[in-house]
């Protein structure tokens, strides 16, 4: 293991970066940490501080560098049985436990259950000599909580952490300090002292799991990505989400215009739908806005494109069924890979999460065709509307950024007359698809219109459109009708109405 140590530092050079075995966190560092520094790694109790140090050091195995974990807070057993959980071995990692069963007898010099100027001194030599005698380039130190309790005061604690510091510096150590921030609130001398400080946090919500992220507070000689980054722990590890900025995600498309696979909705829309663009499909339950959704895909799938079609309200096999039976079954391209269809549940969804679901299937699966339905669960799992508003706004700049057709759908809380919504997502949308019920001969029909639209000059009709075989109907423009958007319109003419020779369906 010397000569794997001797060779490794030997093709480091100063100031060089180490993967800290977690990709993501390794984007969000810009390459990893700078190596042979000290880092803070603060987080309370169960937010994964443990699990990540580990990452770390197992890391570090694969590239031939020994790894040494000194514990004050829990034993060794504790410590592999912990990593057990994970399927990791710790047999080629030096845990070094300083709470043992001479630590806990009362009578011991070198008790640190008892704290004293002279225990602490011990335990800062017990740990310099363990160095020494192991020579590790990465190392974790678990935790500062039981030196801040040998120190008694701050003076002594800094001094302390100063002359470990030092110690590492001349030893070629990377070294993550681990504090479960059970010091006084607003107490940041660490801060000062470290080259870096990575900072965990986990947050309880009143229904669904809890939701993990993290923040970069300092890091020394890197530009890092600021702000908070989602991230999970679960079997295997933490597995970080970078948080998604649309800016560093350019890519060339032919902004053509494409068919729906209805001519009269080309129409309505001025052409069909434009790649790198979003469309807003909103309207209240029940009016055919996942139809018609179903059907500009399939549209596109049948041109050779590949779609993802994240899915969070209804059941898969309700939406293959029912598609099936309105003529459009697409089982042959999930079959073939062109589509992809994930079922999310918004109650364990975080929205780094997401964000990077959306992007493997752009950039891994070549997605060309986004579905997001609907918009409505996916409000609902996000932190507040001024988060909402700022991640949607990213997230819908990547996937035009990247040439996507992108189809949102929205309901609404209503039938007819008052309409209204949990969010206003309007000024996001390059186009918005609006659809409304109306009262006509005694019978509930579906009006269609397109009210925006930011890349075509579209129809200011208002169609009637009706769900059937085949997925969709759009009729002539309602001219002789007004009054349709309240849901109850009067008629002054002889237009015609869609033919009633279709089944229905609740799209």
């Amino acid at each position: 293991m010397e000569e794997h140590r001797a060779h490794s530092s030997m093709e480091r050079s100063p100031g060089s970066r180490i993967s800290t075995g977690i990709p993501g966190l390794d984007d969000v560092l810009g390459g990893g940490l700078t190596d042979d520094r000290l880092y803070l790694l603060e987080g309370t109790p169960g937010s994964g501080k443990t699990t990540l140090s580990l990452q770390f050091l197992l890391e570090g195995v694969k590239r031939g560098e020994r790894g040494l974990y000194v514990t004050l807070s829990e034993t060794a057993d504790e410590l592999r049985a912990s990593a057990a959980t994970h399927g990791w071995s710790l047999d080629q990692i030096e845990v070094y436990e300083l709470v043992n069963e001479l630590g806990l007898d009362p009578d011991s010099e070198q008790s640190i259950l008892h704290p004293s100027e002279i225990e602490l001194g011990e335990t800062v030599k017990e740990v310099i000599a363990r160095v020494d005698a192991i020579k590790p380039m990465r190392v974790v130190f678990d935790s500062l909580s039981e030196l801040r309790l040998l120190a008694q005061n701050p003076l002594r604690y800094r001094r302390q952490i100063l002359a470990l510091k030092q110690f590492f510096a001349k030893r070629d150590c990377t070294v993550l300090m681990l504090d479960d921030r059970t010091s006084e609130v607003g107490d940041v001398q660490l801060h000062s002292i470290a080259h870096g400080v990575i900072s965990l946090e986990q947050a309880p919500r009143e229904f669904g799991s809890e939701r993990r992220r993290l923040r970069i507070i300092k890091m020394r000689g890197i530009k890092f990505r600021g702000g908070y980054h989602d991230f999970v722990l679960d079997t295997g590890g933490i597995s970080v989400f970078p948080r998604l900025i649309a800016a560093e995600h350019h890519t060339s498309f032919d902004p053509t215009a494409a068919s729906t696979g209805s001519v009269e909705l080309d129409l309505l829309l001025g052409g069909g739908l434009v790649p790198g663009t979003n469309t807003l499909l909103i309207g209240p339950s029940g009016v055919g806005k996942t139809t018609t959704a179903v059907r500009c895909m399939l549209t596109a799938l049948e041109r050779g494109e590949t779609a993802t079609y994240f899915l969070f309200d209804e059941g898969l096999a309700t939406l293959l069924t029912r598609s099936s039976i309105l003529g459009m079954d697409f089982t042959s391209h999930i079959d073939a890979g062109r589509l992809t269809i994930t079922q999310i549940d918004p109650a364990e969804l975080a929205p780094g999460e997401f964000a990077a679901e959306v992007r493997t299937a752009v950039e891994d699966r070549r997605s060309t065709v986004v579905v997001i339905d609907s918009l409505n669960a996916y409000l609902h799992a996000m932190p507040g509307d001024e988060f909402l508003i700022l991640q949607m706004h990213e997230l819908l700049s990547y996937l035009n950024q990247q040439g996507v057709t992108t189809l949102l759908v929205l309901g609404q809380h209503g039938i007819v007359g008052e309409i209204r919504s949990d969010v206003d997502l309007s000024y996001l949308s390059d186009c918005i698809l609006l659809f409304r019920f109306f009262e006509a001969k005694g019978e509930v029909r579906t009006a269609l219109s397109v009210v925006k639209s930011r890349v075509n000059a579209h129809e200011r009709t208002i169609r009637e459109m009706r769900v059937g075989m085949g997925g969709l109907q759009v009729g002539e423009a309602l001219h002789d009708f007004e009054g349709v958007l309240t849901g109850l319109p009067s008629y002054h003419g002889k237009v015609s109405m869609l033919a009633r020779n279709a089944p229905q369906s609740d799209a």
